[in-house]
């Protein structure tokens, strides 16, 4: 059978060049950048208002690369010429002194010497930024065609392993609770079992970081040979997990080698899936209310009555 052509988000608006927006691209592209560009980017996070004063020449020698692939960097991330770029990190870096003076560098791991006052900013901090990032960078367009998807959906079947795994489980949850046929597969086996059941009408949606999750994107491609319409959130738009679906949802969160499958990422990504769930509670206003209502009294009940709880110690 030939696949149906899957419900698509209309054409993407023009690329947001915002001094956030920029900051946040780049960080989404670092991990699939070529190693001189990566070098570029990394000099450029590092500290954005620095980078701002550097001549083309002199960032291209802190980078250890060449002033053409600093130009080839700038049009990566879609920035014009090098003077654009200037004035974008300067806007940057001013709107980071006028939201919290001085705070640690979104880039910055936890080193040995931290104190456990510094510890605490850097993780509030970058968790902030991830979930302000992520705003910045998620396209409503696509996120509306994946409402479209779901919502529309005669089953919803979500994908993914390890941190990325929780997240499934919060969507999968949540979707059951509003009457939606959901799953939620975690074993790359059972996920591509799955898959063979799978046709158009459906969707299958995959969760993962780097997007090169295999058991993940094995059975997001194997669901799109199915014809069902396939649904990407990760943090590197042109990562194979990207490349294999239809519609695909962008976090902007930066790991670290500390850091690894840190909370800041699963914090983005759970803040996306709440914009995706409540854009397809919200198509059927009356029945979700109904179906929240009566899943919120089902374990209601459960809950220790007043008089049976202990009273506060010293009271």
């Amino acid at each position: 059978m030939a696949r149906q052509e899957p419900p698509r988000a209309p054409a993407q608006s023009a690329q947001d060049t915002s001094p956030a927006a920029t900051l946040a691209r780049i960080h989404a592209a670092l991990p699939s950048l070529p190693p001189s560009e990566r070098r570029v980017a990394e000099a450029v996070l590092t500290d954005p208002a620095q980078a701002s004063e550097l001549s083309i020449s002199a960032l291209a020698e802190r980078a250890a690369t060449s002033v053409a692939t600093v130009m080839r960097f700038c049009r990566t991330i879609g920035i014009g010429n090098y003077p654009q770029l200037r004035l974008t990190l300067a806007a940057a870096a001013a709107r980071e002194s006028a939201l919290g003076g001085e705070r640690p560098a979104p880039s910055t791991d936890i080193s040995a010497t931290d104190t456990l006052s510094e510890i605490v900013s850097k993780i509030i901090y970058n968790e902030v930024r991830a979930l302000e990032d992520s705003g910045e960078e998620l396209d409503v367009e696509v996120l509306r065609g994946a409402v479209d998807a779901v919502a529309a959906a005669r089953r919803i079947d979500i994908f993914g392993v390890g941190a990325s795994a929780f997240v499934g489980q919060d969507l999968h949850q949540k979707l059951h609770r509003i009457g939606r046929m959901a799953f939620v597969w975690t074993d790359r086996h059972a996920a591509l079992t799955a898959t063979a059941l799978l046709g158009p009408g459906d969707v299958a949606l995959a969760i993962s970081h780097s997007g090169e999750t295999e058991d993940t994107v094995e059975p997001l491609q194997a669901a799109a040979e199915r014809g069902a319409t396939t649904i990407a959130l990760t943090n590197v738009p042109r990562s194979s997990l990207a490349e294999s679906a239809d519609l695909v949802l962008t976090t902007c969160a930066r790991e670290t080698p500390f850091r690894s499958g840190a909370t800041v990422s699963r914090i983005a990504q759970l803040a996306v899936i709440d914009c995706l769930f409540v854009g397809v509670a919200q198509r059927s206003f009356d029945a979700t209310t109904a179906a929240l209502e009566k899943t919120y009294r089902a374990v209601y009940r459960r809950r220790r009555p007043q008089s049976q709880r202990r009273a506060p110690v010293g009271d």
